[in-house]
């Protein structure tokens, strides 16, 4: 990779005005020349890789969103069991994060790892679109909420865990390295293109988000209703367009692999001797069967409980759009850096602290309308879902704080050769909140079931005490917020390598 190097100072050697033709950072582009800053990354690049992320994302949720209730439906399976099950998968997405982390930063690149993952992520949808279709939805028709599926063979069961771990570690091992690649589309030795760097994280976090928003509201709707092999079909679907996309873009991509190569920058450093060798609170598994025991008509329009996270997404999208258009510029005026990632994401396990507790007190509503309903019949809470729309929009505006937060320090924290892998760790932090998720959810069933008492997460929650769980969620948020300070107030940032923060007048606050 050492000709790349050269031929890049041959051509900024013919004059001054060559800077500008070629990108700063050390990219190079498919054919492993240095990358053109005006035919590669930036605007079209990033848009294919937003587009990218939303189609793989609404493939992903499509499974995802509606998993606790596939598996009491079709498999049988009650609700902890089944709640522990969707965290334990969901936590080894994430740990599947850190293979394909490895795999980029050390032998693939993140461009072949997005496409090899990507591609085992279509292949276990089409599995398991396969296998719910053939084996899992008998008698036909079954897997409403009045139509219980027949038992299935222990080969069938495990069919269906094979297609969805093969799901888990397609989406896993494609998530952390599809974020920094599309990070690699803007020149952060570029002042404009270093902000839309920086702004690239928060619309990235968005496509997910809104890509997910489909997912939760139609497929939702109609996996809520029984067809599931519709819900995962169109998942598939979505999962190959997704990567169809990817591979569509390949021209027009910058590549800064950096475990391969070494920049003309770092190669003088060398000459010179110079060279520097928890979010804990996951509840939508829960709160899907929270939802199903209230009042979730509008008429005669019956909502699924899954849909209610549509108001997490729409929160998302307008604290973004708050954030980047508005209370950023606002907080640069007062404060000349801003607030730093490690500020935002406190701010975000504050207003996780918030949703917990709005989670409790609703519940608190539900359980009294429910005891002057029928207590012991299911389903029976004559109180509105909608009352869990301000949670959802808490937790939306907590996840923009702490997860775009998390990206953006990852990335700029991380040496440059071990980037996919920060992004990994972000997602790692997931992961051991879903174990930690799983874990809590089995200790609190335990203690609270002594003396034959229901517990706290019965099959029926009018039997329980749901609001308890959440009321336990914020005092363990407040104490991760507490040991979190305390982590942060001990950390010593690293300045961020580039010219992006040079000039005030040339911030950027779109893609």
């Amino acid at each position: 990779m050492g000709s790349l190097e050269v031929s890049k100072e041959a051509h900024k050697s013919k004059g001054s005005n060559q800077d500008d033709i070629y990108t700063g950072d050390g990219t190079v582009d498919f054919h492993g020349r240095p990358a053109i800053r005006d035919q590669t990354g930036k605007g079209v690049a990033g848009i294919i890789i937003l587009l990218n992320q939303g189609l793989a994302t609404l493939a992903f949720f499509g499974v995802g969103v509606n998993l606790v209730l596939f598996l009491t439906r079709v498999l049988q399976q009650n609700n902890a069991y089944a709640a522990n099950s969707v965290s334990k998968w969901t936590g080894t997405v994430y740990i599947f994060s850190l293979v394909g982390a490895f795999l980029s930063d050390s032998y693939w690149g993140r461009y072949k790892t997005c496409a090899i993952f990507q591609a085992i992520f279509v292949i276990g949808l089409v599995l398991l679109s396969l296998t719910t279709q053939i084996f899992l939805l008998k008698p036909r028709g079954c897997g409403d909420e009045t139509t219980p599926c027949e038992s299935h063979s222990s080969w069938v069961i495990g069919l269906f865990y094979i297609s969805i771990y093969m799901v888990a570690l397609g989406n896993g091992g494609y998530q952390p390295n599809i974020a920094t690649f599309g990070a690699d589309q803007f020149d952060e030795e570029d002042p404009k293109e270093g902000y839309s760097k920086v702004a690239f994280f928060s619309y990235f976090y968005l496509a997910l988000n809104l890509g997910s928003l489909f997912s939760n509201t139609i497929l939702g709707y109609f996996e809520d209703e029984g067809m599931w092999a519709l819900g995962f079909w169109a998942s598939t679907a979505s999962a190959f367009a997704a990567l169809v996309l990817f591979l569509g873009g390949t021209k027009r991509y910058r590549f800064l692999d950096r475990a391969a190569f070494v920049t003309s920058r770092e190669l003088d450093q060398l000459k010179q001797n110079e060279y520097n060798p928890w979010r804990l609170c996951p509840i939508s598994q829960v709160e899907e069967n929270k939802g199903m025991r209230m009042n979730t008509k509008i008429s005669n329009f019956r909502i699924p409980a899954a849909s209610m996270s549509s108001f997490d997404i729409v929160s998302v999208a307008i604290v973004i759009f708050l954030y980047r258009r508005v209370l950023d510029p606002l907080v640069h005026r007062i404060r000349k850096k801003g607030l730093t990632e490690l500020q935002r994401m406190g701010i975000g396990l504050i207003i996780a602290i918030m949703a917990m507790l709005s989670a409790g007190i609703v519940e608190c509503y539900r359980l009294k309308y429910a005891q002057k309903d029928c207590k012991h019949c299911q389903g029976s809470s004559s109180l509105s879902i909608f009352w869990q729309v301000p949670q959802y929009a808490l937790i939306g505006a907590s996840e923009v704080f702490m997860y775009v937060g998390q990206l953006e320090f990852f990335n700029a924290q991380a040496p440059d050769g071990l980037k996919s892998f920060g992004s990994a760790l972000c997602m790692t932090s997931i992961s051991l909140g879903n174990y930690v998720s799983s874990l809590l959810v089995s200790i609190v069933m335990k203690i609270s079931t002594i003396d034959n008492m229901p517990g706290w997460i019965p099959r029926n929650l009018n039997k329980g005490h749901l609001d308890r769980f959440y009321f336990l969620l914020a005092g363990l948020t407040a104490i991760d917020l507490i040991l979190y300070i305390a982590c942060a107030t001990w950390y010593k940032s690293m300045k961020l390598r580039g010219k992006c923060c040079e000039n005030k007048e040339d911030q950027v606050y779109g893609v």
